[in-house]
């Protein structure tokens, strides 16, 4: 919708995968979604824009290699891949399928943009995920180094902590290596944690976005929101050390505007890590028990034992420079963001309510 409404010509895919597997672990959106042809239309009516739209699985070559061929686009914001740590270990079927969506996924597209569509810019949605928490500062995808007195640059290390995080990294490998032989080029965004149910583009209920709340699906500050305004204790994980980067939707946006409309050169590929801040999530749960108590809602905080595995202390300290020499500028604090959550959300509280049962965690890392 924001590339749209820059004067972008839109092209939107996708098999409504994220729809399917929420409502197979029992969940839904807090915020209503309505069926694409709906969204669409509200987008139409609302903005005055067209965006076309092809539904079809990205692991189906044909269909990829099909739109590339056809359309030529200068860039793919490559966001079609299984997004979920725990659903990727509840089993071997869905770490299978994890692998299979987002490697096989990512492997046609770039196949296809070789034989079709060399020119094409990859925008690929990464994690900040892939490096995990090393005890040292963390680049922007590559380091120098020096060891046994010889000097090279090199990609950072990385230290996925699921199943889902690995086919990240293994992605990244891909495509880097693709870049090189192909002479692709690519920007591999390692996004922190998004945050929030609304950007300037949503000027109608009809146009929200998703907002999953539940223990598989929902982040930490999403389950955080949906557990004040339903009365339910805040339950940060552990010890409550983790600390990640975050970003808020409407910044996300802008960010990838930014990539998108400064592309790459031939043959190169680049990282952006994109957060705002980094926080803890014991601090999360405090901003989020502070904005509450100012709406009216006292919720306490609980440490439920972690199901992942993971350090819950730890030093954490990524760059995040490159964005900002594009222009990126934060919109909000988070304290306001949150403030816009929580007023979303409280107009569907039932929805939240009707699935409370699904938000305290069960799928444990070490089964």
């Amino acid at each position: 919708m924001h590339l749209a409404n820059r004067g972008h010509h839109v092209i939107g895919v996708d098999n409504f995968s994220r729809r399917k597997n929420v409502a197979e672990v029992g969940s839904w959106s807090a915020t209503p979604i309505g069926t694409m042809d709906e969204r669409l239309s509200a987008f139409k009516e609302l903005h005055g824009t067209d965006i076309e739209f092809h539904e079809g699985d990205i692991r189906e070559y044909h269909f990829v290699k099909g739109l590339l061929t056809r359309y030529k686009p200068d860039t793919i914001a490559h966001l079609g891949e299984q997004p979920c740590a725990p659903y990727s270990m509840i089993d071997v079927e869905h770490c299978v399928y994890t692998m299979t969506n987002n490697i096989v996924g990512t492997l046609n597209i770039l196949y296809a943009m070789h034989e079709s569509s060399p020119n094409t810019h990859l925008l690929k949605l990464g994690t900040l995920g892939e490096y995990g928490t090393p005890n040292i500062d963390i680049p922007e995808g590559f380091f120098e180094i020096e060891y046994r007195g010889r000097k090279d640059k090199l990609p950072f290390p990385r230290f996925a902590g699921s199943w889902y995080h690995w086919t990240k990294v293994h992605d990244t490998g891909n495509i880097m290596f693709a870049c090189k032989i192909w002479s692709l080029r690519s920007t591999d965004i390692m996004q922190g944690v998004v945050y929030g149910t609304r950007t300037d583009d949503m000027i109608d209920d009809r146009l929200l976005t998703r907002f999953d709340f539940d223990e598989i699906w929902g982040t930490c500050i999403n389950r955080y929101c949906a557990q004040a305004i339903i009365g339910h204790p805040l339950t940060p994980y552990g010890l409550g050390g983790q600390t990640r980067g975050f970003i808020a939707l409407r910044d996300s946006i802008r960010c990838l505007t930014l990539a998108t409309e400064n592309p790459p050169d031939e043959s190169e590929y680049r990282v952006f890590n994109q957060f705002d801040e980094t926080y803890c999530v014991n601090d999360l749960a405090e901003k989020v028990q502070k904005v509450g108590k100012k709406r009216g809602y006292n919720v306490e905080v609980v440490h439920p034992d972690n199901p992942r595995v993971e350090a819950e202390e730890h030093y954490y300290n990524p760059d995040h420079e490159n964005l900002y020499k594009l222009g990126f500028k934060p919109a909000f604090s988070i304290e306001k963001e949150l403030e816009i959550v929580f007023k979303d959300l409280e107009r569907f509280k039932d929805r939240i309510f009707a699935k409370k049962e699904r938000i305290m965690p069960t799928v444990c890392w070490r089964k």
